[in-house]
């Protein structure tokens, strides 16, 4: 509307206050809606928060999930940076104890998985346990020693008494489905989980019990979140009945003991 001495002197007869109401409401457009919580957690999560996603905003409404599913190392420079997030849920403890310092609140064990041998669909190689992974030419891929699923593979080679030659090592349990996936390598290590996410384009050869370890996923809300209270209320929430419910149908064991 152009400048004119009619509106000039309708503005002059509006008091301050009405003008700043006016002002304010023109530059917010009202409600500031729904809360948005972005919540950083490990690539293997995918699927199953996805769904929990969902179901958590048919449930609260003024809540929308924001997910950035990545490996360890990404997850730790976000946790080291500026405006890194609410809420963050790992594949071991120890990610969360270097950034231990950006947390708040206490952390809540949220699932529990296991690992497993994945190789080609039929198992070309005709694997039958961890001691075949020695072989001097089958190609083996695992994850780093830097992040969760190197860890727990180590374990497992350990509480064996095996020596493996690995071919590569990667970031993430997915990472190393993917090079399994395209035939980069002959096997990998990974979670129980992130097979049954490939379907049939990978086969699995089970590592028994007493070779095996316990992978558990922790959360925690982040301390400089904008948003701490709805933050803590999602970390609670992953350890009730409907969110087990849905961790279990992508796999996941429920925690014993939460906590």
């Amino acid at each position: 509307m152009p400048d004119s001495p009619r509106r000039r002197r309708l503005l002059a007869s509006v008091p301050l206050t009405a003008l700043t109401v006016l002002t304010f409401g023109a530059g917010c457009g009202g409600s500031s809606g729904p809360t948005t919580l972005t919540v950083l957690a490990s690539s293997s999560l995918t699927e199953a928060l996805d769904e929990i996603g969902t179901a958590y905003h048919h449930k609260h409404p003024d809540v929308r999930l924001h997910f950035e599913f990545g490996d360890a190392p990404r997850i730790a420079d976000r946790l080291s940076g500026h405006h890194p997030g609410d809420v963050v849920v790992t594949a071991d403890h120890v990610s969360l104890n270097d950034s231990d310092e950006a947390l708040t609140g206490r952390r809540r064990t949220v699932a529990h998985t296991s690992l497993t041998i994945a190789v080609a669909p039929g198992n070309p190689h005709r694997l039958r346990g961890l001691d075949d992974l020695t072989r001097p030419r089958l190609r083996v891929a695992v994850g780093a020693d830097t992040v969760p699923v190197g860890r727990y593979t180590r374990q497992v080679l350990a509480k064996a008494g095996l020596t493996v030659r690995w071919s590569s090592q990667e970031i993430s349990a997915r990472a190393v489905l993917d090079r399994v996936r395209s035939g980069e390598a002959d096997a990998g290590l990974v979670y129980v989980t992130d097979l049954r996410s490939a379907g049939v384009a990978v086969s699995s050869v089970p590592i028994p019990a007493t070779q095996n370890v316990t992978v558990t996923f922790p959360a925690a809300a982040i301390g400089d979140s904008d948003h701490k209270e709805a933050a803590s209320a999602f970390v609670s929430w992953l350890v009730t009945p409907t969110a087990q419910k849905l961790l279990n149908k992508h796999g996941f064991a429920t925690p014993t003991s939460p906590q």
